[in-house]
Protein backbone atom coordinates (compact mmCIF):
# COMPACT_ATOMS: atom_id res chain seq x y z
CA UNK A 1 0.00 0.00 0.00
CA UNK A 2 1.74 3.59 -1.38
CA UNK A 3 2.17 5.82 1.50
CA UNK A 4 -0.30 8.49 -0.18
CA UNK A 5 -3.06 5.65 0.56
CA UNK A 6 -1.70 5.79 4.55
CA UNK A 7 -3.52 7.75 7.15
CA UNK A 8 -0.67 8.96 9.10
CA UNK A 9 -1.01 11.75 10.96
CA UNK A 10 -2.38 11.98 14.67
CA UNK A 11 -5.21 14.91 13.60
CA UNK A 12 -6.57 12.97 10.80
CA UNK A 13 -6.56 9.94 13.16
CA UNK A 14 -8.45 11.80 15.88
CA UNK A 15 -10.59 13.60 13.23
CA UNK A 16 -11.77 10.19 11.68
CA UNK A 17 -12.28 8.77 15.20
CA UNK A 18 -14.34 11.57 16.70
CA UNK A 19 -17.26 11.18 13.36
CA UNK A 20 -18.00 8.53 15.55
CA UNK A 21 -19.09 6.33 12.59
CA UNK A 22 -18.04 2.53 13.48
CA UNK A 23 -18.27 -0.89 13.10
CA UNK A 24 -17.08 -3.80 15.42
CA UNK A 25 -16.47 -7.50 15.98
CA UNK A 26 -14.59 -9.54 18.16
CA UNK A 27 -10.88 -8.53 16.12
CA UNK A 28 -11.35 -4.95 15.01
CA UNK A 29 -12.67 -1.19 15.27
CA UNK A 30 -13.46 0.24 11.87
CA UNK A 31 -13.64 3.52 11.76
CA UNK A 32 -15.03 5.42 8.69
CA UNK A 33 -15.65 9.02 7.45
CA UNK A 34 -15.78 10.29 3.35
CA UNK A 35 -13.03 12.19 1.74
CA UNK A 36 -13.13 14.13 -1.70
CA UNK A 37 -9.69 12.35 -3.15
CA UNK A 38 -8.99 8.42 -2.41
CA UNK A 39 -9.11 5.80 -0.27
CA UNK A 40 -6.64 6.21 2.97
CA UNK A 41 -6.26 3.54 5.49
CA UNK A 42 -4.60 4.23 8.89
CA UNK A 43 -3.94 0.85 11.62
CA UNK A 44 -3.46 1.14 15.42
CA UNK A 45 -1.99 -1.98 16.76
CA UNK A 46 -1.98 -1.57 20.96
CA UNK A 47 1.32 -2.20 23.15
CA UNK A 48 -1.30 -4.84 24.84
CA UNK A 49 -0.83 -7.09 21.62
CA UNK A 50 2.89 -7.45 22.32
CA UNK A 51 6.13 -6.25 21.27
CA UNK A 52 7.21 -4.43 18.50
CA UNK A 53 8.31 -6.84 16.66
CA UNK A 54 4.55 -8.81 17.18
CA UNK A 55 3.03 -5.07 16.57
CA UNK A 56 4.97 -4.45 13.36
CA UNK A 57 3.83 -8.27 11.72
CA UNK A 58 -0.15 -7.30 12.64
CA UNK A 59 0.69 -4.00 10.84
CA UNK A 60 2.02 -5.56 7.87
CA UNK A 61 -0.44 -8.38 7.83
CA UNK A 62 -3.55 -5.52 8.33
CA UNK A 63 -2.23 -3.69 5.67
CA UNK A 64 -1.93 -6.87 2.98
CA UNK A 65 -5.47 -6.90 4.14
CA UNK A 66 -6.72 -3.89 2.83
CA UNK A 67 -4.67 -4.03 -0.18
CA UNK A 68 -6.86 -7.50 -1.10
CA UNK A 69 -10.27 -6.21 0.52
CA UNK A 70 -11.11 -3.05 0.33
CA UNK A 71 -12.12 -1.19 -3.50
CA UNK A 72 -10.13 1.77 -4.26
CA UNK A 73 -12.36 3.38 -5.75
CA UNK A 74 -14.45 4.46 -3.27
CA UNK A 75 -12.93 8.29 -1.70
CA UNK A 76 -13.15 7.22 2.01
CA UNK A 77 -10.48 7.60 5.17
CA UNK A 78 -10.66 3.79 7.32
CA UNK A 79 -8.81 3.60 10.99
CA UNK A 80 -8.21 0.16 11.77
CA UNK A 81 -8.00 -0.83 15.67
CA UNK A 82 -6.99 -4.43 16.23
CA UNK A 83 -8.47 -6.09 19.47
CA UNK A 84 -6.78 -9.24 21.28
CA UNK A 85 -8.75 -11.64 19.64
CA UNK A 86 -6.44 -11.21 16.24
CA UNK A 87 -3.85 -12.73 17.90
CA UNK A 88 -6.16 -16.27 18.34
CA UNK A 89 -7.05 -16.56 14.96
CA UNK A 90 -5.26 -17.39 11.47
CA UNK A 91 -4.77 -15.30 8.59
CA UNK A 92 -7.68 -16.17 6.71
CA UNK A 93 -10.26 -15.86 9.32
CA UNK A 94 -8.82 -12.29 10.37
CA UNK A 95 -9.26 -11.23 6.35
CA UNK A 96 -12.82 -12.66 6.23
CA UNK A 97 -13.84 -10.75 9.69
CA UNK A 98 -12.21 -7.32 8.15
CA UNK A 99 -14.46 -7.92 4.81
CA UNK A 100 -17.95 -8.49 6.88
CA UNK A 101 -16.54 -5.07 8.69
CA UNK A 102 -15.68 -3.73 5.11
CA UNK A 103 -19.32 -4.33 4.03
CA UNK A 104 -21.42 -3.29 6.81
CA UNK A 105 -19.53 0.12 6.04
CA UNK A 106 -20.38 0.14 2.48
CA UNK A 107 -24.25 -0.50 3.54
CA UNK A 108 -24.19 2.43 5.81
CA UNK A 109 -22.59 4.76 3.31
CA UNK A 110 -25.04 3.65 0.77
CA UNK A 111 -22.79 2.01 -1.39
Amino acid sequence: MKKAYRVKKNEDFTKIIHQRQSVANKDFVLYYMKNENHLRAGISVSKKLGHAVVRNKIKRQVRMMVHEVFDHEYACDYVIIVRKHYLTQDYATNKQSLLSLYEKTKKRMGK
